[in-house]
């Protein structure tokens, strides 16, 4: 049986939370909401959704890999935020793609350009279309003749190897499963694994400036690109190839992050690792009201000693309580380290030792350690490994939430640590205000996703009842609410989620003016017609 993508939400049709499930959740929710009735919103079908017809045309030589299929335009409206999931429930596409193309080698995007080009198309880059900020939206806004949906899914294959170096050349459209597949044979991997790593693409983690697997060190993508090749409306721009420089402005700086609005990237040499074949992990729970803040403090000490875990994720007890990690008013940290080389003993004992420092408590017992013969299923017990299937089911059971008119939103930003506690507290105090002055009830929850020398990254979660009808305002009501505050409080306004449409009035006022117009300028030399991924970072002129 073929596996679809869901056209409206996230991930495989069929796939996520059982009936019976669903039912608990929903009581559950009940309970914590006073009550609530929470009724469970049919998904909708594709046999229902009617669109408007095409306003464009492909020319005959592309034809073959435009798609105008209503599953595919519908699919390709939007990307998996809070707002796309509600709108694409209710059955609103009123701007899908005109198209939606698949382009099979390099000659063909930059076809796909000189088209939409000449035609005054928005071309709208898309790699596994999981933009949760509006990144990949196809209302263009403008005078546009069509829209198209680049879809570079099809450009999935690690082209060359090298061992000696240890990077490889990849083509942008893989997606995160395809690309450790490809790797494994050959004892490597890329080691970038964020929460949409099932569907979303290498091309789409370097246009986003996505955050990965590693707690510490390597955050980002950007850690481990060595060059890219990018096709823009005016030429193929491609970086050379080395394992640093200090030839000016980097050229790779300009495009990562630039979330389509400067070209197409199709291929990257990235920096790759050895498959770690030693491992360590253990929970550390700190109970009392200020559990939190004391987990703040050995994450700090823990950041600053040089030891670098793979995992250093603080939940505070909210978080941890949700995700089964811990008891009710314990703040949890999940740590956890992994080499290739060597045995991680000395580094957990010293990691554990800072936590203790701290008044942390070791929840399990033991810390765990095993090489890769011995990991069975050993690094998915414990409150560690409760946490992190609840990490990776969240995406299913946010469509499920959202069903339910559940307002279910998250917002994640940065922060050093001289102003953490400030910020915390007026960013929770701003945060929990709005929800309940607008829905009444409802909860916020705080994680470290990454941790830093200097600062944090905390990662909030919103949970509400809204009002049937209203969720989009309510959510609007929130958001602003939240960014408000973040950026008040000298935070960023985005860690890792990108800017897309939904975080722009407050990236406007984050950037320099001087930086606007330089990335302006940058636009109109590479992309002169304006048709790259509008709306997105700048507006045009």
């Amino acid at each position: 049986m073929e596996r679809k993508r869901k056209f409206w939400g996230w991930g495989i049709e069929g796939e996520g939370p059982s009936a019976e499930q669903a039912e608990g959740v929903a009581k559950l929710l009940s309970a914590g909401f006073g009550g609530v009735a929470l009724e469970r919103r049919d998904p909708p079908r594709i046999e229902d959704i009617e669109l408007p017809a095409p306003r464009i045309a492909p020319p005959e030589s592309l034809a073959e890999i435009c798609s105008s299929d209503p599953r595919d335009r519908a699919g390709h409206s939007y990307g998996k935020s809070f707002r796309d999931v509600v709108r694409a429930l209710r059955g609103e596409f009123p701007s899908p793609p005109d198209f939606v193309a698949r382009p099979r080698s390099e000659a063909e995007v930059v076809s796909l350009l000189d088209w939409c080009s000449d035609s005054r198309a928005a071309a709208i880059p898309y790699g596994g279309g999981s933009s949760v900020v509006g990144g990949v939206e196809t209302a263009a806004p403008g005078d546009y003749a069509g829209v198209v949906s680049i879809d570079l899914g099809r450009l999935d294959r690690v082209l060359e190897i090298d061992r000696i170096s240890r990077a490889a050349r990849i083509q942008a459209g893989v997606l995160g499963p395809s690309l450790e597949d490809q790797l494994r044979p050959h004892g490597l991997t890329l080691r970038h694994f964020p929460q949409s790593f099932e569907f979303s693409s290498l091309g789409g983690w370097i246009a986003t400036r996505a955050g990965g697997h590693y707690a510490t060190l390597y955050t980002h993508i950007d850690d481990f690109v060595e060059s890219l090749r990018t096709v823009t409306p005016t030429g193929v721009m491609e970086s050379r190839r080395v394992p640093g420089s200090g030839a000016g402005v980097s050229p790779d700086r300009l495009v990562i992050g630039s979330e389509g609005i400067l070209g197409v990237i199709v291929e990257a040499w990235m920096r790759l690792q050895d498959r770690p074949g030693f491992r360590a992990s253990t929970s550390v729970r700190f109970p009392g009201s200020d559990g939190f803040a004391r987990g703040a403090e050995a994450v700090r000490a823990l950041s600053q000693s040089g030891l670098f875990p793979s995992n250093c994720r603080l939940l505070d007890p909210t978080e941890a309580l949700t995700s089964g990690a811990a008891s009710a008013g314990e703040a949890v940290l999940v740590l956890g380290f992994e080499s290739a080389d060597h045995p991680l003993d000395a580094w957990m004992a010293r990691a554990v030792e800072c936590c203790r420092d701290a008044g942390g408590l070791i929840s399990e017992g033991v810390v765990r350690t095993w090489t890769a013969a011995e990991r069975g299923g050993g690094d998915r017990d414990g409150a560690a490994g409760a946490w992190r299937q609840a990490f990776l089911q969240a995406p299913y059971l946010r469509d499920l939430l959202v069903s339910m008119s559940v307002l279910v939103e998250t917002f994640e930003t940065a922060i050093t640590w001289d102003r953490f506690k400030a910020f915390h507290r007026g960013v929770m105090s701003a945060a929990s205000d709005a929800v309940k002055r607008i829905c009444g009830a409802g909860s916020v929850a705080c994680r470290f996703t990454h941790v830093y020398p200097d600062g944090p990254a905390p990662y909030y979660t919103l949970l509400a009842p809204a009002r049937r009808g209203s969720e989009l305002e309510q959510w609007a009501e929130i958001k602003a609410a939240a960014s408000e505050a973040v950026l008040a409080l000298g935070g960023t306004i985005t860690h890792h989620h990108a800017i897309g449409r939904d975080h722009r009035p407050w990236y406007d006022r984050q950037r320099p003016d001087a930086f606007a117009r330089a990335l302006g300028a940058a636009k109109h030399e590479l992309d002169p017609a304006g048709i790259l991924n509008p709306g997105v970072l700048i507006d045009i002129e």
